[in-house]
């Protein structure tokens, strides 16, 4: 476990997935991040990587041949490597192996960069390709955030502010957590997303046409807030266990598989690809 902490806030990671386990705001007092009960979620904030959702029985397409790849893939149940670590930054690194592989058939470093900036911490994702070809892959965050954020209020008391005002629809999933080709109209006030308990009982809220490049969790009842800004990200889930205490904001680059529609992984919706030597960054703001 790493802590990295400044006047504002206090951050600890994991070895596990490279991944956040605590956001402290030093200011208030307040635990911000969903603290992974496994009753519930047992997650905190995992990475995603090298495909985001869900692929189709679990299998991803290279060149016409199957690997056996789970649900957001093997990031966040990998042992990263500590590579840099100092009081207010911390680099964690995962190079492939024989291991890797065997799900995803691409040699590559990937990279967790974290590092606190006055009331924020800066999330960025580095991809080496190591492979004398282009590599194919996606990449996501998933933190969880606590709502409400004290005790004696309540979850329909916050609201999820976009940058801007937006005309949004959601692209529902099938049971299995793929695209079923259908979208939904999601009610809006303004630039709110009102939360309530019942808004994830069909699954996530997955935004793949946005203007907005940060979103802000507040409250009717105070002024305390917490920013997700993700510049260099297209796409946006937001999801919660239905009923449960938290909220994610899920900034992506990528997609699950769509039903029926099972393709190579250089025809997957939203992949990303990388040039030999070349190295992809992506980064992401969580401030308070």
């Amino acid at each position: 476990m790493i802590t990295i902490e400044n006047d504002f806030l206090k951050v600890n990671i994991r070895n596990q997935g490279g991944e956040m386990t605590s956001f402290y705001n030093k200011v208030s007092g307040t635990e911000h991040l969903w603290q992974g009960d496994p009753n519930i979620w047992p997650w905190h904030a995992p990475n995603l990587f090298p495909v985001v959702g869900q692929l189709i029985d679990n299998e991803l397409l290279v060149d016409g041949k199957k690997y056996t790849l789970e649900r957001h893939g093997f990031i966040r149940k990998s042992e990263l490597l500590v590579a840099e670590f100092d009081e207010v930054s911390a680099k964690f690194s995962l190079p492939y192996s024989d291991h890797t592989l065997q799900s995803y058939p691409y040699k590559f470093e990937y990279q967790i960069h974290y590092d606190l900036i006055d009331n924020a911490l800066r999330v960025t994702y580095k991809v080496i390709n190591l492979e004398q070809d282009t590599i194919y892959f996606s990449l996501g965050g998933h933190p969880g955030f606590n709502v409400p954020f004290h005790t004696g209020e309540s979850y329909e008391d916050y609201y999820i502010e976009f940058e801007t005002e937006e005309k949004l629809e959601t692209c529902l999933l099938s049971p299995e957590g793929l695209f079923n080709g259908e979208t939904a109209p999601v009610k809006m006030d303004g630039k709110k997303l009102h939360l309530t308990r019942d808004m994830f009982n069909h699954d996530a809220l997955v935004f793949k046409k946005l203007r907005s490049r940060e979103v802000t969790i507040k409250s009717d009842k105070h002024d305390r807030a917490i920013s997700v800004e993700f510049p260099h990200f297209h796409e946006l889930g937001i999801w919660a266990k239905p009923g449960a205490d938290f909220v994610c904001i899920e900034p992506w680059l990528g997609y699950a598989d769509s039903v029926d529609k099972h393709v190579d992984i250089r025809k997957k919706e939203g992949i990303q690809h990388l040039k030999c030597g070349h190295v992809f960054e992506a980064s992401f703001f969580i401030s308070i």
